[in-house]
């Protein structure tokens, strides 16, 4: 036993004595392995260093960043390799090395590059290898503007990126298309926010935004599946630098709106004239008298109603951030407030939103946790009424009537006889929004080898918002009363989309020229929301709660009855390959499962295929890369999806009513059915995209062209039932379409010794046809617009009848074309009658135009000299057709209205004969009833125009100054927004539309929106 116990502890001894040998060398070889250190500097155009630069080895996950002040260490586990310098707007820097040595590099700024680095789903490419239609826009696009939002601030400044304002007022939706529209239902892009779907663009700090990609083709997008159909929104937020110290920054910008109102009222005088011509003309006695005329006249104008309950209001946008970063971490924190005030006097009313933001990354070997939290917290504060009612009623009243009296009354006239706009804004209620919502992303990073690593994401958005309105009691002089209901009201919504990704990463260079990379995953996406209300009638006037008399209105509803939960499933992935950054190849898919279809169209497949040719890095191209520059053609197909439809309509639902029927004498409540479409299934949209990106005069000229070609089919819209039928349907696949344009983007930069000038320009058209829609051709009707939906035509277009100019004559009047039963004369319009028969009807019309922009623009230039910058930004279109109506166009509209503006002075006389517009006449008489009962090119304008968007003047410390007051950076600066528009329709905002992003409206343009607010402000940008 002794022996063997002797033996056995030799053996120990000499087991641990060789696994100590063992480490050593193991320690040794590691040690000579990573012996290579490579160290240096980075700094920009300016000579200054640039923190947070991305330095990794081609090839590998292996990197590090530079820290505050430009210096980087690196120490990769190769002796030889490609070091990769990149940052998000500047040309990514390659730099081989051999052995340990030094390595500075200077970054270049990109114009949109073939370097650049791009944010594309689920990652990052370099500019170079993008074989998909990906535009990237970067923050400083968006800096200095006062926007109040980050989709505001986004106009003009991508080709084909079609954001339209439907009203401007604090709070209110904007119009967002990529590449026109291309289905009857729901255009919406999908927006992802740091990587998760759902997130709300409205509600980010402009100022915590790095980055914005506009992925849209097929190729970019096809890996977002069902949703990506309408393109894809892309954006991230700033994060903070690794080995960087702590930086504070301080952006501040105040102003004030102004509200631009386009039309003029005549004066009081000359409108009374103008009444009683048109009565006259009508055959009616005249409704002023010479004395009262000239009463008018000697009195003056009494104030617009319009500008009475109009105002300049002040706006102010304020953000802070803390960033910085160790070794091993990086963090921002953030803080943003904007105070936007309305335009319309009363009660204060406005937007003020809180943001707060925490971006924090760590890093624990190879395992890499980022974390974002996000808070955003909106209050609108606003008037009881609607905005459009109260502008347009305003706008409604001649100069001869007073909004209020000595008294303090308000006062009501022959115009508005029940109440004033001025009474509603200041005494008539409110409502109060108060909103949250918190974004939250956690992402776990493993990297198991160099070229291989792992990823999981679980991240959400919370929102909780809560609507309080109050109707009050106004009584008006000498009649008239408002809010005799005394409604108060309760509204709460509630909802949380969760978000969670498994992903698995591969990226590996074989040989230095071939780059393979692939991404799979898997994901979930699961919503849910709830909402209930109470309203209430006669409450107490003065607190709002219940009193003796109070009802609780039937439309009131508890959570169970508004509650919705979807979810989808997901598989996804990408594969690329890149021979010598000259081929590229690229693959992409998604799995998609919604909860949204029956079990049998649950799932649908989204592929898609793209190629690159970077043909200017071919040896024979050498000369041509060396005096020109660089040349790469690309193109893409892929099928992508569209679920946008309401849930549970592949189910039969039921809902229940109120005072459905009468039984006994007594009101019997009923239920409601929703039938079912059991074969709803996806809308596809088909999209093949040709590309081309160049650069000439060695990179300081870029230019980007893409023609796409979009053919969706299944799509989804209700189908049209008649009334008798007694219910609606679900949505049907009941329709084709195809959208075809081209986007262009050009960028020039001159880099001189004193002047440092940029010019961009991007250009852009897209245009739709209807293939086919079940049911034949459908035509809506709103006012006097009428728009269709016919096989052939763009989607919604306008129709109505042509004007063949004026009857001039009783004779013509007598013998001419009209329509029957009407007695016209000279002064008229004479329409064209298309069929011959000499009677105007629905049969002569003709498609008129149609409502979405055309040949958008937007115009950027730059201008640096001597730390002074200046900035200067137009955007508009080039083709657009307007539909307005109401009293912008006919006097004394409806009787609603009595008043004429000064675009209605050119109408027909027997000395006017080639009038824009036909005689004055009255409402009821048989000359109005041929001239404005009809929706005619009358109503038409063309809305093309161009607006000086933003101007930027400011002016930079020097670098010594800065410091030595204690700061890195200080910029001071002003900035205006909307100071100048050219356009045709010199009455009416043109940039107003009436429809929505899915070209739906609930009337024609009447210029009852929000006016459009003109800026001037002055900002501060601090960096300490």
């Amino acid at each position: 036993m002794r022996v063997f116990a002797h033996v056995n502890n030799l053996s120990i001894k000499a087991t641990l004595r060789y696994l100590s040998i063992i480490l050593l060398i193991g320690v040794s070889v590691q040690g000579y392995a990573q012996s290579t250190r490579i160290q240096g500097s980075v700094v920009d155009e300016q000579n200054l260093p640039v923190p947070g630069i991305s330095i990794k080895v081609r090839g590998t996950t292996q990197g590090t960043t530079t820290g505050s002040d430009g210096k980087y260490v690196l120490t990769p586990a190769a002796n030889t390799g490609m070091l990769e310098f990149s940052f998000l707007g500047y040309i990514t820097q390659e730099k081989a090395y051999n052995g340990s040595q030094t390595i500075d590099v200077k970054m270049v700024p990109a114009q949109n590059n073939l370097n650049e680095i791009v944010v594309v789903g689920y990652g990052t490419q370099r500019r170079l290898s993008v074989v998909g239609a990906v535009d990237q826009i970067t923050s400083a696009a968006i800096e200095g503007k006062p926007a109040p939002n980050l989709i505001t601030a986004l106009q003009g400044v991508s080709p084909n990126l079609t954001i339209q304002q439907r009203s401007n007022e604090p709070g209110q939706p904007l119009n967002i298309n990529i590449r026109g529209v291309s289905t009857m239902g729901d255009n919406s892009p999908l927006v992802v926010i740091d990587g998760l779907v759902g997130g709300d663009i409205n509600l980010l700090n402009p100022n915590d935004v790095e980055s914005i990609s506009v992925l849209k083709d097929a190729g970019a997008a096809a890996i977002y599946g069902s949703r990506s159909a309408n393109g894809v929104l892309l954006i991230t937020t700033k994060k903070g630098s690794k080995n960087s110290k702590s930086r504070i920054n301080y952006n501040g910008l105040v102003g004030v709106q102004t509200p631009k109102v386009f039309w003029e009222p005549v004066a009081g005088y000359q409108n009374a004239i103008l009444r009683n011509e048109a009565n006259v003309n009508a055959g009616q006695l005249p409704i002023y008298s010479p004395e009262q005329i000239r009463n008018f006249q000697q009195q003056g104008d009494t104030e617009y109603f319009l500008d009475g309950i109009l105002k300049d209001a002040l706006q102010q946008n304020h953000s802070i951030s803390l960033s910085g970063g160790s070794e091993n971490s990086s963090y921002l924190v953030s803080a943003g407030f904007l105070d936007q005030r309305s335009n319309l006097v009363g009660q204060n009313f406005g937007l003020k939103r809180y943001n707060f933001r925490l971006n924090m990354t760590n890093e624990y070997g190879r395992l890499k946790l980022t974390s974002i939290l996000a808070y955003a917290k909106s209050n609108i504060f606003d008037h009881s009424s609607n905005t459009s009612t109260l502008i347009v009623d305003a706008s409604r009243v001649p100069l001869y009537y007073k909004l209020k009296d000595e008294q303090g009354r308000y006062l009501t006239n022959d115009v508005l006889s029940e109440f004033n706009p001025l009474g509603q804004l200041e005494a008539g209620g409110y409502r109060k929004y108060n909103n949250d919502n918190l974004f939250g992303n956690l992402n776990a990073e493993f990297r198991i080898i160099d070229f291989l690593k792992l990823r999981g994401v679980v991240g959400g958005t919370l929102n909780a918002n809560h609507q309080h309105a109050r109707t009050l009691r106004v009584d008006y002089f000498p009649s008239g009363v408002s809010g005799a209901d005394r409604n108060t009201n309760d509204d709460n919504f509630k909802d949380l989309l969760i978000n969670t990704q498994l992903l698995a990463e591969f990226s590996k260079t074989f040989n230095q020229k071939h780059i393979v990379s692939a991404l799979v995953g898997v994901t979930n996406e699961s919503y849910k929301s709830e909402s209930n209300a109470i309203y209430r009638k006669f409450t107490d006037p003065e607190l709002g709660t219940p009193v003796t008399e109070t009802i609780i209105d039937p439309n009131s509803a508890n959570s169970n009855q508004r509650t919705n939960e979807t979810s989808l499933n997901s598989i996804l992935g990408r594969a690329n390959y890149s021979y010598n950054d000259i081929y590229y190849g690229e693959f992409s898919f998604r799995l998609d499962a919604s909860s949204k279809f029956s079990q049998q169209n649950r799932s649908a497949f989204f592929p898609s295929f793209s190629v690159g040719y970077r043909i200017s890095q071919e040896a024979f191209m050498e000369n041509y890369r060396n005096k020109i520059g660089n040349l790469k053609i690309r193109g893409s197909y892929g099928i992508l999806g569209n679920q946008n439809v309401g849930n549970y309509q592949y189910q039969t639902t039921y809902f229940f009513y109120n005072n459905a029927y009468g039984f006994n004498n007594t009101a019997v409540n009923g239920t409601g059915i929703n039938f079912a479409n059991n074969n709803l299934r996806w809308e596809k949209a088909a999209t093949l995209n040709i590309g081309v990106d160049a650069s000439f005069f060695k990179n300081t000229l870029t230019v980007s062209l893409d023609y796409f070609n979009k053919k969706t089919s299944d799509i989804l819209i209700p189908p049209i039932v008649p009334g008798a039928f007694g219910s609606g349907l679900p949505t049907y696949n009941a329709g084709e379409m195809r959208n075809e344009g081209w986007d262009a983007s050009i960028n020039y930069r001159i880099d001189g010794k004193v002047l440092k000038h940029t010019i961009g320009l991007n250009l852009a058209d897209s245009k739709n046809k209807v293939l086919k829609i079940d049911g034949g051709t459908q035509f809506n009707n709103s006012d006097e617009m009428t728009y269709i939906t016919q096989v052939g035509l763009p989607f919604h277009s306008y129709v109505g009848l042509k004007r063949d100019g004026y009857f001039q004559t009783l004779e013509e009047a007598a013998v001419g074309p009209k329509p029957a039963g009407l007695n016209v004369g000279p002064g008229d319009i004479r329409f064209v009658d298309v069929n011959g028969d000499n009677v105007i009807d629905d049969r002569d019309r003709y498609v008129l135009g149609n409502p979405f922009p055309r040949y958008t623009f937007g115009i950027n230039y730059n201008l640096q000299v001597k730390g002074f910058d200046l900035g200067i930004f137009i955007q508009g279109v080039g083709r657009r057709s307007a539909f307005v109506r109401g009293e912008l166009i006919e006097p004394f509209h409806f009787n609603y209205g009595q008043t004429a503006y000064k675009n209605n002075l050119d109408y027909w006389t027997p000395t006017n004969p080639n009038a824009a517009y036909p005689r004055l006449s009255a409402n009821g008489s048989a000359s109005n009833t041929n001239n404005f009962r009809r929706g005619s090119d009358l109503y038409l304008f063309n809305a093309a125009y161009a607006r000086l968007k933003n101007v930027q003047l400011g002016y930079t410390l020097p670098t010594a100054t800065s410091k030595k007051l204690g700061m890195q950076k200080c910029r001071a600066y002003f900035s205006g927004t909307n100071l100048l528009t050219l356009s045709k329709l010199g009455f009416l905002d043109p940039e107003a539309t009436e429809f929505n992003s899915n070209l739906q409206s609930g009337g024609a343009n009447s210029g009852r929106s929000y006016p459009t607010p003109v800026y001037i402000g002055f900002g501060l940008d601090v960096t300490f």
